[in-house]
């Protein structure tokens, strides 16, 4: 009780004192780093794929870059980061939101980046929508859960098999926590037609605990089952992935690791922490959001006490105090009770070290086989992540044209909260085979960030559609379409510019359905 006290008063204290501090302390250092960086409707580039400024441009004063244009002060406040190709200009000339974000300034407490962190994370919401459950048994027993987003007062608590509408796979933050920013996007998700489905791993957010086995930080074994799972149960619609916060390691992991068979169409990560190594050697900046971090994994795993004693030492888990030590107890000690049982083969627990455990989970590790459009949205004042110099990877995003940041100068970690958030600015983006909004959930708030994603979701899925009909044009006039003796152009799915392969797996000899737990 005493700790809660002392919480509460640092709340306080923070609450009167961090909203002007942080203004008046950051809109500099945030402007100056931000110019140069800004996007513009239109990037110009000449021979060489260079982005260049026009001569109007140039008599304007503005700063070409290969990250975009510098225009006036309004607009520095995001900058879309990325190699310039085809897509790049694609997205710039169709993502109005991209370059329309009023962030929070002045003495309001939305213009803390820690008020706003804690808010988003632990602020309760009144959510329109509920989940349906599907918990999946794994191929060695292990439990994971998908829980589908349906409306309240829908009355249909299933969709069918044969639906066309897109998938919208969500992955909550490594420890579990479905926040108010997870809540929304459900929302959001739902009112534009898609299918919001979020990912808990084992024995997160209710999940039974049926092995001993835990997933660790970027293993993506049980995602890719859960994955050919969701392609099993809607083939006909498209697939897209959104992470938020820690949980974009597992994320960029499955499709660095999986490639062109990722069965997605394009993916988004809200305030992504990349070099996760140094982030849980190092710690945050402010030491009450570890403390609570620490506590609530702690709490979390004190259920599960008496069996993980059997693999892990329970006495050096629940005396840590730090984010390394937690997940260098759970994964890189061995279990001082008995020998590891079947089920329980995590090499890191037998053999490995700190270091050779980040080899098999650093994020970014395979992350030049990733085939699909990534969108990573970050602001600088992010207390969660850290210093932007040194824990986001400028150099991924200049040379990779699969990764493309979006930079903000202010919106915490997953906040992004705007002066007139409940003001519609501009139509948000649907893919062309979503449905209408729902009528139920139209005059809700919508963050902007979420819009941002969903407009880049439509963006993505329009410049694929339209290289796949250029194709099949440049075919036909080729001969090899519709033609006496020549071969029919098939149709492929607008996930990739590549062919996807054929499922290697047999679904059935995974998932047996008679013994799943699904509810």
């Amino acid at each position: 009780m005493l700790e809660w006290l002392v919480a509460l008063c640092v709340v306080i204290l923070v609450v009167l004192i961090w909203p002007g501090s942080t203004y008046f302390g950051t809109e500099r250092q945030s402007d100056t780093f931000l110019r140069g960086l800004e996007i513009s409707q239109q990037t110009p580039k000449d021979k060489t794929g260079k982005c260049v400024s026009s001569e109007r441009e140039e008599s304007d004063g503005a700063q070409a870059a290969c990250a975009g244009v510098r225009t006036d002060r309004k607009a520095r406040t995001v900058a879309l980061i990325c190699k310039p190709s085809a897509l790049a200009n694609y997205l710039l000339k169709h993502c109005r939101t991209f370059s329309n974000y009023s962030p929070c300034v002045g003495w309001t407490w939305r213009a803390s980046a820690l008020l706003q962190s804690v808010y988003k994370a632990c602020w309760p919401y009144d959510s329109p929508v509920q989940f349906v459950r599907d918990n999946l048994q794994l191929s060695d027993d292990g439990l994971v859960a998908l829980d589908w987003a349906v409306p309240s007062y829908q009355k249909r608590r299933r969709t069918s098999s044969h639906s066309t509408s897109p998938v919208l796979l969500i992955i909550p933050n490594s420890f579990g926590k479905i926040t108010r920013n997870v809540l929304k996007l459900c929302e959001t998700a739902l009112s534009h037609g898609y299918l919001p489905a979020v990912f808990n791993r084992r024995s997160h957010n209710g999940t039974p605990l049926t092995t001993l086995k835990l997933q660790q930080f970027g293993d993506p074994a049980d995602l890719r089952e859960a994955v050919r799972y969701i392609r099993h149960r809607q083939p006909a619609g498209r697939l897209y992935a959104v992470s938020e916060s820690t949980g974009s390691g597992l994320l960029l992991s499955y499709l660095g690791e999986c490639g062109s068979s990722s069965y997605m169409t394009a993916a988004v990560c809200l305030s992504p922490v990349f070099r996760c190594q140094n982030w849980f050697e190092n710690g945050l900046c402010m030491w009450p959001l570890q403390w609570a971090l620490v506590l609530y994994q702690k709490i979390c795993l004190s259920r599960y006490k008496t069996v993980l004693g059997e693999t892990i030492q329970t006495d050096t888990l629940f005396s840590s105090y730090s984010l390394r030590g937690l997940e260098e107890a759970l994964f890189c000690q061995t279990g001082s009770a008995t020998a590891p049982t079947a089920g329980t083969s995590s090499s890191c627990n037998t053999s490995g070290t700190w270091d050779a455990y980040w080899e098999r989970n650093e994020p970014l590790r395979d992350v030049d086989e990733v085939a699909i459009p990534v969108l990573s949205v970050c602001a600088q004042d992010d207390p969660v992540r850290g210093d932007i110099q040194s824990t986001i990877p400028m150099e991924l995003f200049e040379t990779n044209p699969h990764f493309f940041l979006l930079l903000t100068s202010r919106g915490s970690h997953c906040g992004f909260s705007t002066q007139s958030e409940g003001s519609a600015s501009g139509a948000l983006g649907t893919v062309s085979s979503v449905a209408p909004p729902t009528s139920g959930m139209e005059s809700r708030r919508t963050n902007w960030s979420h819009r941002a994603l969903l407009e880049f979701f439509r963006a993505t899925t329009d410049f694929f559609a339209a290289e796949e009909r250029a194709k099949q044009l440049a075919a036909r006039r080729r001969g090899l379409g519709g033609g006496a003796g020549g071969r029919v152009f098939r149709h492929r799915s607008v996930s990739t510019c590549k062919r996807v392969p054929a499922c290697s797996h047999n679904i059935h000899a995974i998932y047996n359905w008679q013994r799943s737990y699904t509810r």
